[in-house]
């Protein structure tokens, strides 16, 4: 099976070495800049460019990699001539209606988990939802899914989009909190690493616990005088101080529903 990827971003980077490593030829790597393309390419003997007319027209899949806003008009240029292709796309809130019209088989091969090009990692620990229009088109997302990972989920479009959001709360939003607390800690001279200890424990304990029985603090006590205290060290910083009162509102209201 002989795959493309159109698209060399962090999530092509772990990705096209991974299926590589699994024992598929990976033909070729599209990016915008050569230098981007190349360096995907080099790693997993394929051929690079930067030109959409180079892209390869025989390949048994092609795999889109690419912000959600460039991923339309990808799909439109390279959907002529591919009509015996699969096209996977690897988008969170993107459904696999995008490759209506210019596709045959597609779907979705969606790894959740957090890219980049300066760390690896292990593709096999990834939970990859798959999605297809036809039996060949969910197969082939399998099979390709199956080869990384050992944890494979099939999952709607709208189901998807509901899991993407899911994880910008735990990720993107839980790291912004720690780029909050590297602010406060600043002026005062503390480097953030006093806090990796906190991280770890409190990550750990929803390998075992609901993250609502793992809630500590004072929102879930309802302290007062601790919320107020605090909220009162950040009133020259009212963005934080309103993202502070939400959250505490937040964890409180949550914990009460239990």
């Amino acid at each position: 099976m002989t795959i493309v990827f159109i698209g060399a971003g962090r999530l092509a980077t772990n990705l096209a070495p991974a299926l590589h490593d699994a024992g598929y030829d990976v033909v070729q790597v599209y990016s915008r800049t050569m230098e981007a393309a190349k360096q995907l390419a080099d790693r997993v003997s394929a051929l690079a460019t930067n030109n959409v007319d180079e892209v390869k027209t025989d390949a048994d899949v092609y795999i889109f990699s690419v912000t959600d806003t460039a991923l339309p008009q990808l799909v439109a240029k390279l959907g002529n001539g591919r009509k015996k292709a699969v096209f996977l796309h690897t988008a969170g809130s993107v459904p696999m209606t995008v490759f209506e019209g210019y596709a045959n088989d597609y779907g979705v091969f969606y790894p959740m988990q957090s890219f980049s090009k300066e760390r690896s990692v292990d593709f096999h620990l990834i939970p990859v939802f798959i999605e297809g229009n036809t039996g060949k088109a969910l197969n082939v997302a399998r099979q390709l899914a199956e080869a990384v990972s050992n944890n494979v989920k099939e999952l709607s479009s709208e189901g998807r989009r509901h899991l993407h959001l899911a994880a910008v709360f735990a990720s993107n939003f839980a790291n912004h909190c720690y780029a909050i607390s590297e602010e406060l800690l600043r002026p005062y001279g503390i480097d953030f690493d006093v806090m990796l200890p906190l991280v770890d424990e409190v990550a750990g304990k929803v390998h075992q616990l609901s993250p609502r029985e793992a809630q500590t603090g004072p929102a879930v006590r309802y302290d007062k005088t601790v919320l107020e205290a605090q909220m009162q060290l950040l009133a020259d910083k009212p963005l934080f101080h309103d993202i502070y009162a939400l959250m505490s509102k937040s964890i409180h209201e949550l914990d009460m529903g239990k």
